[in-house]
């Protein structure tokens, strides 16, 4: 079975990505065959300066191999080193009826803040099918938020096979359940969009002065806190220690006589011994940027050599080849 995951080169990675999504990502390598892609062409809808866009797509690259995942074991390529995509874009597109786009809660969503509609924005759906479709991908990891750019994708596929004939694999979406939803430093859900996160790779001391930062509830140390288990710290913890260790932290603020303080500082120090390991590898990738492009390099002409198969086929599908 063939997964695939876009990444989008949108800025500084933090713990809620971590936990959320690249972690999970990364385990499924061990279950056979993954495509990782970074969406560069997807950015293009919200970055507009290119000098932004070579450095978020080269750092994001950066932070994914620090992070564990492995050439080695799956696909991992710049979308815009497969120009197939483009084209098969097009061929889906021309099957894709205006009001299935006009249905996005994506589009609908960033009008109604005030972004300005282009054809970008509105054919987002399309591009997203064009990654899936190109692949020949069985399955999807995506959230709540993306299930109906997936349900599109279907509908597409399915269309193109209903005018054409059978051309694509429709691909199924994996909704895991089980994925942590990470708080942010203020207690809503981390998000960049908020600025309450805790980045993966940044200053120590700076980090540091964040976790220190969080704002708790006056009571004294020696009190009691029944809700230890709602306390951000708490939560944090228990993603980045051991489950002993975080369980014995919420016992004792649970009973008394722990003070904030001191749970932040052990916060802190967990938080920074988990992600050392990831540190010291990004430092030693960013040091050696030839490598980390030999590695986006192979990994298109891997990818490619499957989009071909694909265009080529829905191309004499439609009477183009």
């Amino acid at each position: 079975m063939r997964t695939l995951t876009g990444i989008t080169p949108s800025g500084t990675l933090h713990i809620g990505n971590y936990f959320g999504a690249m972690r999970p990502a990364i385990e499924a390598q061990a279950g056979g065959d993954c495509f990782y892609f970074i969406a560069d062409y997807h950015s293009m809808t919200s970055v507009t300066d290119a000098a932004e866009r070579r450095s978020k797509t080269h750092g994001i690259a950066i932070d994914w191999l620090a992070c564990g995942l492995d050439p080695q074991k799956s696909v991992f390529w710049r979308q815009s080193d497969t120009p197939e995509v483009c084209e098969l874009t097009w061929l889906i597109g021309s099957v894709t009826p205006m009001g299935l786009l006009e249905r996005a809660h994506s589009f609908k969503d960033k009008i109604a803040k005030g972004i300005s509609p282009n054809f970008g924005l509105f054919a987002y759906p399309v591009l997203m099918a064009a990654d899936i479709l190109l692949y020949d991908t069985n399955a999807v990891p995506v959230g709540q938020d993306q299930r109906q750019h997936l349900e599109m994708t279907r509908d597409i596929a399915i269309k193109f096979n209903q005018t054409y004939g059978e051309t694509f694999v429709v691909p199924e979406a994996v909704i895991r359940n089980d994925v942590a939803i990470v708080p942010g430093l203020d207690g809503q859900k981390m998000s960049k969009s908020y600025g309450n996160t805790l980045e993966i790779f940044g200053d120590e001391k700076a980090l540091r002065k964040k976790v220190m930062s969080i704002v708790m509830d006056s009571r004294t140390p020696a009190e009691p806190k029944p809700d230890a288990d709602r306390n951000i710290c708490i939560q944090l913890l228990r993603l980045v220690a051991p489950k002993d260790v975080a369980a014995d932290f919420e016992a004792r603020l649970r009973a008394g006589g722990l003070g904030y303080g001191d749970l932040k500082k052990a916060l802190f120090e967990r938080y920074w011994d988990f992600f050392a390991g990831a540190r010291a590898r990004r430092t030693q990738l960013a040091a050696d940027p030839g490598y980390v492009d030999g590695v986006l390099r192979e990994g298109a002409e891997r990818a490619r050599s499957v989009a071909r198969v694909v265009v080529q086929r829905a191309r004499k599908a439609a009477g183009l080849d």
